[in-house]
């Protein structure tokens, strides 16, 4: 297997020739079992439909079992191919070629082709799309089918991350001509194939026969993943024997999980980033005065301390994390402080301020109490919070993009690009705030322009300012970065590398673990 980090890309450009090659290691894992998984990030509106994922439950059914997409992050975070096998670019990165697995199918039989990838690619698309991944895919101006295992994708400006983007858990891989079909049903071309579905309850499917995958991966014969949003019935779950594996511990009775010999905790550091976004076109919040009011009224370290219980690290308003190849270290902290907080409050021409801040659990664990210590630490500079506690289920459908203040997550991207794109790029569908060219024309120009970019330095230049221009002025609060912690029966095992782009080894579990 060939594959090709981030650094390596940027490093020998993009017109390299070819930059990556699929393939996955070959360990000693034992062959069957089943995985039963208590997971979050569910909801009764769960579908098939990849443009529409938003939380780890549907993206551990999907791109991490049932379906797969052009490319794959791996646990170390390279990339390798998926259904591509490798690709090249031009020498300005506007035009790709991707080739494509051969022999591959469909759970329904189909043959996998070109057709099928640019068919997945345009579902994206259109005036009233709603896809988080229409920031990717919109800057394709042109898809050609050059093969029947070939396809060339050529952008409107040059993209040295595009197949890295091409891994998003949005962009999945569906049948061309039978795509509402396969949404309807679960058909991919993924290591295991549904045999029922509960939207928001469960997920139940099996190893799929002689997959192109082989004895590389998927190494269970069934798995089970239980919604379970709540999260002491899910550590409950875990205590009891009733599941294998679950996310997001609850940090208070960690030391009951420590205690029991059957279980162990995995704590990994990634990008994952708990926020508070708010919406600019909308007042109070379309003053960046307002805005820079409550940057300073947070206090950051009681959050970390009082709801990771330390697990986890301050935020400096940037999503980009200490995971990230162009992460700012170097750049000053926002303290809290609420004479300063006074101080901008004040030259927005307010003496105080009332707004209402909508949290959930649904959100991230412990979002209500953290939006309660926001309360707290605010109204000492004059700023009066009232905290909405809002149901878990349809608070994504609901209250996320809608309510002016709420609380929220992400978990971070493999590139700076793809974390920026997809949430703060002007007119973005995941733009959590809504801040854009109006906001800064400066930090859009500078997306634009690092985007091509193929020199390391330069690009880490334009990165280290783009950090600074959220920090100073963007709609975003971002008081913590936290740690994935979850918990494991000792019956399964993992690798000794476990990806921390997404929970659960980038949701590929089913793919990358096993029963012993």
């Amino acid at each position: 297997m060939t594959t090709i980090s981030r650094r390596g890309l940027l490093r020998t450009g993009a017109a390299a020739g070819v930059l990556a090659a699929t393939g996955l290691p070959l360990r000693a894992q034992s062959r069957g079992g089943k995985l039963t998984a208590g997971l979050s990030g569910a909801n009764t509106s769960d579908s098939w439909d990849s443009r529409t994922h938003s939380d780890l439950f549907m993206i551990t059914c999907a791109q991490g079992a049932v379906f797969d997409s052009l490319t794959e992050v791996a646990a170390d975070g390279s990339l390798v191919g998926e259904l591509a096998t490798d690709w090249e670019a031009s020498a300005d990165a506007k035009t790709w070629t991707f080739n494509l697995r051969q022999g591959v199918t469909f759970h329904n039989g189909k043959p996998f082709g070109a057709d099928d990838v640019i068919e997945s690619l345009q579902m994206h698309l259109g005036e009233e799309s709603k896809s988080a991944a229409k920031p990717i895919v919109e800057n394709i101006v042109e898809m050609t089918r050059t093969g029947d295992h070939q396809v060339q994708l050529t952008l409107n400006a040059g993209n040295a991350d595009l197949p890295y983007l091409l891994s998003d858990y949005h962009i999945l891989i569906f049948p061309a001509g039978q795509i509402e079909d396969a949404i309807a049903n679960g058909i991919g071309t993924g290591l295991y194939q549904v045999r029922s579905f509960d939207p928001g309850v469960r997920m139940v499917a099996t190893r799929y026969p002689d997959h192109y995958k082989g004895d590389a991966a998927g190494y269970f014969d069934e798995i089970e993943y239980i919604a379970i949003n709540d999260n002491t019935a899910r550590m409950n779950a875990l205590l009891t024997g009733q599941v294998d594996a679950i996310n997001r511990i609850d940090f208070k009775a960690e030391n009951l999980l420590r205690a029991n010999p059957n279980l162990r905790i995995q704590e990994l550091t990634g990008n994952q980033h708990y926020i508070f976004p708010m919406l600019t076109d909308i007042a109070p919040f379309d003053d960046v005065n307002v805005r820079k009011a409550l940057k300073y009224g947070i206090n950051r370290q009681e959050m970390v301390d009082k709801i990771l219980l330390g697990h986890g690290m301050i935020g400096n308003d940037s999503p980009i994390g200490p995971a990230n190849q162009y992460y700012n270290a170097e750049m000053e902290q926002l303290a809290y402080d609420p004479d300063q907080a006074r101080y901008w409050l004040q030259q927005s021409g307010l003496d105080s301020l009332n707004i209402d801040l909508s949290a959930s659990s649904a959100a991230f664990e412990g979002a209500v109490d953290a939006a309660q210590l926001f309360q707290a630490s605010a109204s000492a500079a004059g700023i009066n919070i009232n905290v909405i506690q809002e149901p878990a289920d349809g608070y994504w459908s609901n209250v996320w993009l809608k309510k002016p203040f709420c609380a929220s997550y992400w978990s971070g991207r493999a590139t700076e690009d793809w974390m920026f794109s997809t949430a703060y790029e002007d007119g973005g569908p995941w733009n959590d705030s809504r801040w854009g060219r109006d906001d800064s024309e400066r930090f859009q120009d500078l997306l634009i322009e690092a985007r091509a970019e193929l020199d390391s330095d330069r690009r880490r230049e334009m990165y280290f300012e783009m950090q600074q221009i959220l920090r100073d002025e963007g709609g975003v609060l971002v008081p913590m970065f936290a740690n994935y912690v979850q918990g494991i029966s000792n019956s399964i095992q993992s690798p000794e590398t476990v990806g921390n782009l997404w929970q659960m080894d980038n949701a590929r579990m089913a793919e990358r673990w096993w029963r012993v």
